[in-house]
This record gives C-alpha cells, sequence and structure tokens, in this order.
C-alpha cells in the first residue's frame, strides 16, 4: 500500500497531465484485475462445498436437541444484531462516498436501482446450477445447496460418501483460498497505485474515515449490544470481559479470532461455564457466529457501493442481509473468506467488483477489529446459552 502510494504520487508529480496519469493507471490496474479474477474463480465451489457441510453438521443439532436448538436460536439473533449494526452505520456515516471512484455505467445503474420482485423470486431458483455457479450467482447456488443437502443426509449411510467429497473439496478450496490470498499485496499495490495517480493524496482521508466509521461500529455491537444481551441474561459483562481480555489482545493483535481459541475456552471455564457447554458452543461459534466478520460484509459491501454513487435501495439492503444470514454461515470461519463473500454480493448487486482491492488495502487493520470482536461474540454466546440451561455463572463464587 505504502509503495503504490508513493508510487502513485511520484507519477502524479512527473506527469501531470491527466490523460497521461489515466493511462498509467489503467495499465497498473492489470494487477489488481488479475488478483480479483482469482477471487472470483474461488466464490462458487468454496460456497458450495462449505454451505453443503455446514448445513451437514447443523444436522447433527437433532443428537443434541435442546443445547443446539439454544445454541442456533442465539446465533441467528446475533447475526441480525451484527447485520443491523453494520448497515445503521455505513447508512449513517456513508465512509464510502469519501472514496468518489469513477461513475458506474448507466446499464449497471438501472440494475441496480430497478427491483422487481416477480423477477427476483424467480431468479432464485436456477434453471441451472451450473449456469448459477458459472455467473457466481450466490443465491441460486445456496437453494440448489438446500436440495441437495437435504437429499444426501435422506440417503443416510450412501450420502456419507458424498458429504466426505465435499468435505474434501471445501478443505482443498481453503487451500487454494489462501494461495490466491498470498497475491493481495500485488492486488493491492495495482488499486493503491491507480487510485493515488488519478485521484492523489486526498483520498487517504477516505481511508481514515472508512476504518473510523466501522471501528465505531465494533465499540457500538459490544458495548451496547453486546452489553444490553449480558444485562438481560444476567450475566455479569466486565467479568466477562476480564477473563477473555487476554485471547481478545491476541485476536486483535494476529488478526484471527481461531488463533485465540484455546485461551477462550480457559478463560470462560475460569468465568464459571461448565466444559460440556464450552466444548460444544465455541468451536459452532467459529463457523456459524462470527459477528465482526458478518458486520464488516454489508459494511464493506454498500461501502463500494456508496464509493461509486450508486444508491442502494432499502428492499436490496434487507436482500443483502437475509443472503449474508445464509452465506456468512457457511464460510465464516475461513481466513479472509469474508473478501469471497463480499465480491459475490458485488456481483449479486452489479456493484464494480474493482472497489474491493481498495477495501484489501485497508483489510489487515479492520480485519484485527473484527477478530478481537469475534472473540467477545462468542464468548457472550457461550454464557447465554449456558444461563438458559440453567447454569449458574458467579466468578466470585467459582473462585
Amino acid at each position: 500500500m505504502i509503495s503504490g502510494i508513493i508510487l502513485g504520487q511520484v507519477y502524479r508529480t512527473i506527469y501531470p497531465d491527466a490523460a497521461l496519469q489515466k493511462n498509467f493507471a489503467s495499465n497498473i490496474q492489470v494487477l489488481s484485475d488479475i488478483f480479483l479474477r482469482l477471487v472470483k474463480m474461488i466464490i462458487a465451489p468454496l460456497v458450495f462445498s462449505l454451505l453443503l457441510t455446514g448445513i451437514a453438521k447443523a444436522g447433527d443439532f437433532k443428537t443434541v436437541g435442546r443445547i443446539g436448538l439454544k445454541t442456533l436460536s442465539y446465533f441467528l439473533g446475533a447475526t441480525l444484531l451484527a447485520l443491523i449494526t453494520g448497515l445503521v452505520m455505513v447508512n449513517l456515516f456513508k465512509p464510502g462516498s469519501a472514496l468518489n471512484l469513477q461513475a458506474v455505467t448507466p446499464s449497471n445503474t438501472n440494475q441496480v436501482h430497478r427491483f422487481n420482485l416477480r423477477d427476483f423470486v424467480s431468479h432464485i431458483f436456477p434453471e441451472s446450477i451450473v449456469k448459477a455457479m458459472a455467473q457466481n450467482e450466490i443465491l441460486p447456488i445456496i437453494i440448489f445447496v438446500l436440495f441437495f443437502a437435504v437429499a444426501t443426509a435422506a440417503i443416510q449411510e450412501r450420502g456419507k460418501m458424498i458429504l466426505d467429497f465435499f468435505d474434501a473439496v471445501g478443505h482443498v478450496m481453503l487451500k487454494v483460498t489462501s494461495y490466491v490470498m498470498k497475491l493481495a499485496p500485488i492486488g493491492v499495490f495495482g488499486a493503491t497505485t491507480a487510485v493515488i495517480t488519478e485521484q492523489g493524496l486526498s483520498i487517504l482521508g477516505a481511508y481514515a474515515e472508512i476504518i473510523l466509521s466501522f471501528f465505531l461500529g465494533l465499540l457500538i455491537f459490544i458495548f451496547v449490544i453486546l452489553y444490553g444481551i449480558c444485562l438481560i441474561a444476567r450475566i455479569p459483562f466486565f467479568r466477562l470481559l476480564a477473563h477473555v481480555r487476554e485471547p481478545m489482545l491476541l485476536a486483535f493483535t494476529t488478526a484471527s479470532s481461531e488463533a485465540a481459541m484455546p485461551k477462550v475456552i480457559l478463560g470462560l471455564e475460569r468465568f464459571g461455564v461448565s466444559n460440556r457447554i464450552v466444548s460444544f458452543v465455541l468451536p459452532l461459534g467459529y463457523s456459524f457466529n462470527l459477528d465482526g466478520s458478518i458486520m464488516y460484509m454489508i459494511f464493506a459491501t454498500i461501502s463500494i457501493a456508496q464509493a461509486y454513487g450508486m444508491n442502494i435501495s432499502f428492499e436490496q439492503q434487507i436482500i443483502m442481509m437475509l443472503v449474508l444470514m445464509i452465506t456468512s454461515k457457511g464460510v465464516a470461519g475461513v481466513p479472509r473468506a469474508s473478501l469471497v463473500v463480499i465480491a459475490g454480493m458485488l456481483t449479486m448487486f452489479a456493484i464494480p467488483a474493482e472497489g474491493l482491492t481498495l477495501l484489501l488495502a485497508i483489510d489487515w487493520l479492520l480485519d484485527m477489529g473484527r477478530a478481537c470482536t469475534n472473540v467477545i461474540g462468542n464468548a457472550v454466546a457461550t454464557c447465554v446459552v449456558s444461563k438458559w440451561e440453567g447454569e449458574v455463572i458467579d466468578h466470585h463464587q467459582k473462585k
């Protein structure tokens, strides 16, 4: 990012002619275009395989009955609250508008503004899964996966082979994702150089606006929403915070909520949650309840639309929320998978995907906040389920 800023500004200073700047920006942009094409390449197989195995794991809830149902109910509620928080923040502050990127073509604008319920509903159900996957259409893929997962479960033992296959495909796609993400710095370099060349250093102020509004959203989610949940459930929030402070710091510095998981387990058990609840709820939370990541997905998608001067209608924002509630469940625990989901959302709503590479430049910093929020979100989820199970969470008594 720093290299891109320097090169862009140097070129801008040496060649003040706008036409030359535009041509250079267009040529260097090819680096981020390649990276974006590789991200799009991942979307369909990653969503398909992970969502299928995710639904299959959810099927195991029958065996654990009561606790599983309570856990799922909380996860859905928390996901909805995280999405609403992200939606409110991005509409309130409109951080993407400050980027002021090149306007989209009129055809794209019409595609985004027009909303037809009949067309939308009929589009959800794919006439060809191959076509839906080729065009990275997330909703039709989800519908097919739901049918496929139920049918696979219905044939019982014979379906296990299919699930094992797609579980392996999922792991392969995760490895492919990790390879593609290694090229992220090159994509960032190309995108940053291009935008600085054309728009100058003033755009960096827009980055600060995005960072501040997103972190403010995370703080509101932690200290208003999660605190409110703990208040209702009669969980001593700040005592819980003290117990998971160390793993939260670890998640923030490493930008990985998974790295903090062993310490979260220890912290929750010291807090007074039984091992049977922790060992069941927490691992599921790392796949189904990453509040910070889910909040970021809707925040980033609408911010990119704002950057291109596109108006996403209220109906479309609601659809985004519903789609993200489902897709985030399959890929929430995958490193950088939020970028893949956002790329899918951009395709679905005809928002220029190029905006993703610009956000990628500050993604590492936003990721630190997301990871930290994921840790406290899952800690609260575990405590709430523990309370619903009638366990006494009392820090002093536990001592």
